[in-house]
């Protein structure tokens, strides 16, 4: 039963507490365009202070999601909370708790930082009284704390990102969505972004959507994989290290033979060279190939000095999950 308040704080406070601890929560979501499913009944968690990386190769339903989350898209089915707050039956209270970065930034290049997060500010709806004090503070947490005066159109591209982040949390809301936040930085500005990303997950929730996989290694918490709008991948960071890492060796060889030779060893069911020394060894279901290796390469001198599970990337399972065809 959905509470039909106004008041953001009393809708959660009325809502279960394990509902609550959550800052979104997507159930059976589905959007469609005409004969097409962009997104087919996918369901997303969000729990206070997690950091969420959200990917998804071109046309998977990443962007319509992220639309539909933050509400400037109506779902053809499914629910959406925001802190317990109805997406659909109360927007403007649960849009109160969304701070939002699309990948263009909402920039005005004529307007001073301080104008422009004022204006963010008023446009959230801060109280006058505050509003200083809430552009103050959201500066500050975005290294702008001596740009207030400063028009936009005059900063790097990595500081105009800044005051895309600072318009999105100037409000103190309770999820933050950012979509490609650090696209078209160079090294140094990428590595202020993800500071300022992991500090904002200390307060906020956040969902991070980009195509730099080392990124969201770096930063999050959990990861979500789309794909032909579907999801195929959560977990935590974590989790996907042992990713099929069990079915897979790396073996380190000073003096290797060819990989047909290892790849006829009891229990290895191929193997490919990584690096000069180095092989992937792919482990048979159900044998165990550790001993038929330590016992060959001692037997034909070939040097082992490496023999243990192969830890998966991010990049590994995303290409796993979403390397096969289009749909017709």
């Amino acid at each position: 039963m959905h509470t039909t308040s106004t008041d953001p704080a009393l809708a959660v406070a009325m809502m279960p507490e394990q509902e609550a601890a959550s800052t979104i929560s997507a159930r059976g979501l589905t959007r469609t365009f005409g004969n097409h499913i962009a997104v087919n009944d996918i369901t997303l968690e969000l729990r206070r202070g997690e950091v969420l990386g959200f990917l998804g190769p071109n046309g998977a339903g990443k962007t319509t999601t992220m639309h539909m989350l933050t509400g400037n898209l109506a779902p053809s089915r499914g629910e959406i909370r925001i802190c317990g707050i109805d997406l659909l039956e109360e927007p403007t209270a649960a849009k109160a708790r969304i701070g939002y970065l699309p990948e263009v930034p909402p920039l005005y290049r004529e307007l001073t930082v301080d104008e422009y997060l004022e204006l963010a500010a008023k446009l959230h709806r801060v109280p006058r009284a505050r509003r200083r004090e809430a552009v103050a503070t959201a500066r500050q947490r975005c290294g702008l704390a001596e740009a207030g005066a400063k028009l936009i159109g005059t900063l790097s591209k990595g500081y105009q990102q800044r005051v895309g982040i600072a318009q999105a949390i100037v409000h103190a809301p309770d999820v933050v969505v950012l979509d490609e936040p650090t696209v078209g930085l160079d090294p140094n500005q990428i590595r202020d972004i993800r500071a300022l990303i992991r500090e904002l997950g200390g307060a906020h929730s956040v969902i991070l959507s980009t195509h730099i996989l080392p990124e969201v290694e770096a930063v999050c918490d959990r990861v979500q994989i789309m794909h032909h709008g579907e999801l195929v991948y959560t977990d935590t960071i974590a989790a996907l290290k042992q990713f099929e890492s069990g079915a897979t060796l790396l073996v380190g060889l000073r003096r290797p033979p060819p990989p047909a030779e290892l790849a006829a060893l009891p229990g290895v069911a191929a193997a490919e060279a990584v690096e000069p020394t180095l092989y992937r060894v792919q482990i048979a279901a159900g044998a165990d190939p550790t001993d038929a290796l330590v016992k060959a390469a001692a037997a034909r001198d070939w040097g082992l000095y490496q023999l243990k599970p192969a830890q998966t990337t991010l990049e590994d399972v995303f290409v796993h999950l979403t390397r096969s065809e289009e749909p017709q």
